[in-house]
């Protein structure tokens, strides 16, 4: 029967006869591999209920006629980085509509600048949730790109070692050099364990994060569109100048009306 892999196989040897030098490389290499699969653990999770919830949320959206029905229905679809842009959006618009508004037939609506201010604000909530979703993924490009450098030092080291070693005792034999190099190439063979999980989590998650990305980047412009249809002032300059004109004559009668006192009565004498 085979031995198991790490009970009393190879690795256990080479690890047993690897140097200080080579066990502080193999030790680095753990502590990189803990963090690693600590970020693989947390990212899968995190993208798992971001796509969950968006879909969801996307799905609820498509079924609204305006686009502050949801945020007026008070429903929750926390985790889902399109409903948190939607919310900082329609935050920003609550607020124009009721510190800024512009009445357009009986309705309140919001300018111009208003409207730019609303694009500003999802402008920055998709960025932000673009780097919530990248959070943390340093620590696997690390893995992937430094693990087996680090590894490959430790085996340097090791070989070298092991050189010295049989060049101090002169003696060549295969029986001298075979502990030693077997303890230097533990630490490449850790390297690449550290790396290769590492490598393809990182791949799915940037191929991931890329497409909750563009659905978020789709989803702010959407959004931004519908809210420009229903809450954006968009009449023509000559009506505004039209509604001004009659709304200042509208004041102007009744500032009359109110100061202007009535013509005196006629002497009875004249009459």
């Amino acid at each position: 029967m085979p031995s198991p892999l790490l009970a009393s196989g190879a690795l256990q040897f080479a690890f047993e006869k690897a140097t200080l030098e080579g066990k502080i490389t193999i030790g680095a290499l753990l502590i990189l591999s803990l963090f690693s699969w600590t970020i693989i653990i947390t990212k899968i999770r995190q993208l798992f209920i971001a796509t969950k919830w968006s879909k969801r949320f996307l799905a609820a959206y498509a079924t609204t006629r305006d686009p502050l029905d949801i945020r007026r229905q008070k429903t929750d679809f926390d985790g889902s980085p399109a409903f948190e842009l939607y919310q900082r959006g329609a935050e920003e618009l609550e607020y124009h509509l009721r510190e800024n508004p512009v009445p357009v037939r009986g309705t309140a609506r919001i300018s111009t600048p208003s409207f730019e201010a609303v694009k500003v604000v999802l402008e920055e909530a998709a960025a932000a949730e673009a780097v919530a979703l990248e959070k943390g993924m340093i620590v696997l490009s690390t893995a992937v790109a430094g693990g087996p450098f680090i590894g490959l030092l430790g085996t340097v080291w090791g070989v070298m070692e092991t050189f010295a070693g049989v060049a101090r005792a002169n003696s060549a034999s295969l029986t001298a050099m075979a502990p030693g190099v077997a303890g230097a190439l533990i630490a490449t063979v850790i390297g690449l364990l550290v790396a290769i999980p590492a490598m393809f989590a990182y791949n799915f998650m940037v191929t991931t994060v890329r497409g909750i990305t563009q659905e978020l980047d789709g989803f702010a412009s959407r959004f931004a569109n519908q809210i420009e249809h229903a809450y954006v002032d968009n009449r023509p300059l000559s009506e505004e100048i039209k509604v001004a004109n009659e709304a200042l004559s509208e004041r102007i009668l009744t500032a009359f009306g109110r100061h202007v006192p009535p013509p005196p009565a006629e002497p009875l004498s004249q009459i």
